[in-house]
């Protein structure tokens, strides 16, 4: 079958209606990047209610690493279905939470002994992060970052500084969480230049080190750092390398906790396991979700066994590590261990990389290519080099109009965060779809 196949220009008949009864009883309050109403997935291919056929190059929100209805997977939901559904894993035990927690120990970053807590989200893995390292160091601050998404709920909301959108109104939040600038070198906040990417990382390690810690927060009141190694939601951008190892230094020095947050980089996505593992540093603390179930909710919060010895009661979730979620989850690490998808995403991405960099050369509309595997960002700008939001909503627009299921991040970031099993020729295919959307803006 040639895809993408466009039957009807979205949103169809069918889909309107959809989208009408959508309006009266769900809440306004979700995100929609375009009104594709799903039918049914397979692989790579998403299928709308009017029969219209996408390439998906945003796996679900970064969550359909080994893409739709893949047969391991599959079968593990059928056979646990079949088996147990749910005994809430708080009160009780199965087998099925053991097993997926010693696999993720066994992947996790670094060799320290690790203890896992299960949730039902990123959200709420972070809420258990938060929580775990007020607990072990019995310290009130939390320093995030700008730019960083972290969930919606209070906690997580707290740390979130992606856009104003996302805690306008919800105010007071969790106190003692301060903010900091995270380098983004193509924007460097503290002015470095684009093409000296350390550079910005130093100002922004002396900045926390010499400002924050210096001269505003006491560095014995802190109890951790909560960073996301690839900044997702606030437009895919990649942290110079000596910035990671240079916070986990001051975080050493002072007794401070990283806590990082892998809910959208992690479970191969960049190449390795877990993007941090690119910096060379081992977290104390590190969360996941998105990816993590195969489709099926959950969160987990990975945490070093000495950090992780709260006790009973102190923390807990009725549905975290649900059979079920725990079943997908296992058979998704299986498929991507068997399929060898941590290395191709590795190799695709370089290929996808060498060429963005020649769109860049190409047309001026494309300011900064940026990523890690198949988690990459192509930054949209207008003719002043300003963000391109206008222009970079219209790619995506025309884009998916044309049967390509692709989404911004951040201002005005095109992301490129497809299956990690997609097949090159539908991969080559999407790309080429977007190239002729973005050669318009020349």
């Amino acid at each position: 079958m040639e895809v993408p196949k466009i039957v009807v220009t979205p949103p169809g008949p069918k889909a309107k209606e959809l989208l009408e009864r959508d309006s009266r009883v769900i809440s306004p309050s979700y995100v929609r990047f375009y009104p594709l109403v799903v039918d049914r997935a397979e692989g790579s291919l998403i299928y709308d209610v009017d029969g219209n056929v996408y390439i998906d190059m945003n796996a679900g929100l970064a969550v359909m690493a080994v893409g739709h209805k893949h047969p391991k997977v599959v079968e593990a939901v059928k056979r646990q279905v079949e088996k147990l559904v749910h005994y809430s894993n708080t009160d009780f035990y199965y087998e099925e939470s053991v097993k997926f927690a010693e696999k993720l120990v066994s992947i996790a970053p670094g060799g320290t002994p690790k203890r896992v807590y299960f949730g039902n989200s990123g959200a709420e893995a972070i809420e258990a992060a938060i929580k775990l390292a007020r607990w072990k160091t019995r310290r009130q601050y939390i320093i995030a970052f700008i730019g960083a998404f972290h969930g919606r709920t209070y906690g997580a909301m707290s740390l979130t500084a992606s856009k104003p959108v996302q805690r306008a109104g919800f105010s007071p939040l969790l106190p003692s969480v301060v903010h900091v600038p995270y380098p983004y070198p193509f924007r460097c906040p503290f002015y470095a230049p684009p093409d000296d990417p350390e550079e910005c990382g130093n100002r922004a390690l002396a900045f926390i080190e010499d400002w924050v810690l210096g001269r505003y927060v006491p560095p014995d009141e802190v109890a951790a750092f909560v960073f996301e190694p690839i900044q997702g939601e606030g437009g895919y951008v990649v942290p110079p390398k000596n910035f990671i190892p240079g916070l986990k230094k001051i975080a050493e020095e002072h007794g401070i906790l990283l806590i990082d947050d892998e809910i959208q980089s992690g479970m191969g996505r960049t190449g390795r396991w877990w993007a941090i593992e690119h910096f060379g540093v081992e977290p104390d603390i590190m969360t996941s979700a998105k990816a993590l179930g195969g489709g099926f909710p959950i969160g987990a919060t990975i945490a070093k066994a000495e950090i992780m010895e709260w006790p009973g009661g102190s923390h807990a979730s009725t549905f975290g590590g649900n059979p079920v979620s725990c079943a997908s989850g296992l058979a998704t690490i299986e498929v991507i261990e068997e399929e060898k998808l941590v290395e191709r995403a590795a190799k695709l991405g370089e290929k996808v990389m060498k060429r963005l960099n020649e769109w860049k050369e190409k047309y001026s509309s494309v300011g900064d290519v940026r990523g890690l595997g198949l988690m990459i960002g192509v930054e949209i700008v207008n003719r002043d080099g300003r963000p391109g939001k206008e222009e970079a909503h219209e790619i995506m627009m025309n884009s998916w109009r044309r049967g390509v299921a692709i989404i911004t991040a951040g201002k005005s970031t095109i992301r490129v965060v497809p299956p990690l099993n997609i097949p090159e020729e539908y991969l080559d295919r999407a790309l080429d779809i977007v190239e002729e959307e973005v050669k318009k803006f020349g």
